[in-house]
């Protein structure tokens, strides 16, 4: 009774804050540590498909993959603040003490400020940037309408405050994927971070990643390590 109550609690309070878990299924223990996918500017939950399926075929359950969905036209500051709150959600679906992040374009700037700046470090035990706008990118002149990409505009205040110091905090670990081919993160080597282990990946497009089985399935061994 005890564990559907919980349930009941978590659904409602997702609901009051206008987003509900992917999946939505509870779980005493778990075998691995939740997966909290973030997607990127214009996109989705529905982006980690592909991922979604190259980790199950790698043994993880439904029940262990969430996907957490934002409105990317808003400031990154409050859609990290969106995520604080989902990944407290996660923990108390699953009894878990630790999520594992994997994030997309500006997923990264999303995620990394909530690991540095909302106290989210201790949550996370690994953080997966794939083609993340982790130091910004001039592609962000196109769309300086939104504040989310003034913010990923290169030298603008936000990215001042969240690469001051160590870039990669605490006991989580750090892995980024980035490759010359992206065309959207400009330069290419944006997504790095001091102090993760960074995997250039010779030629692969910015969207193309999505659907990347060989690069997913190096994120999933990443996590698993």
């Amino acid at each position: 009774m005890r564990r559907i109550s919980a349930v009941l609690l978590a659904l409602l309070s997702a609901l009051g804050l206008g987003f509900v878990l992917q999946p939505g299924a509870a779980s005493a223990a778990t075998a691995h540590t939740p997966v909290v996918f973030v997607h990127g500017f214009s996109g989705n939950a529905g982006n980690w498909a592909t991922a979604e399926a190259v980790f199950e075929a790698n043994g993880y359950g439904s029940s262990e993959l969430f996907a957490y969905q934002y409105d990317w036209t808003q400031s990154n500051r409050t859609s990290a603040a969106g995520l604080a709150a989902y990944v407290r959600q996660v923990l108390a679906t699953t009894g878990a003490g630790q999520v594992d992040i994997v994030n997309h374009s500006m997923g990264g700037l999303v995620s990394d400020w909530y690991v540095k700046e909302l106290g989210g470090q201790p949550y996370v035990r690994h953080l997966a940037s794939i083609a993340g706008a982790n130091h910004g990118t001039t592609f962000a002149a196109a769309c300086l309408v939104y504040s989310s990409c003034v913010e990923m505009y290169p030298g603008s205040g936000f990215l001042g405050t969240l690469n001051a110091g160590d870039e990669t905090p605490g006991s989580t670990a750090y892995a980024t994927w980035y490759s010359p081919c992206d065309g959207v993160i400009i330069p290419y080597t944006s997504t790095e971070l001091n102090g993760a282990t960074n995997n250039l990946v010779p030629c692969q497009t910015h969207l193309g990643y999505l659907t990347d089985a060989v690069t997913l399935t190096a994120v999933e061994r990443f996590l698993a390590s």
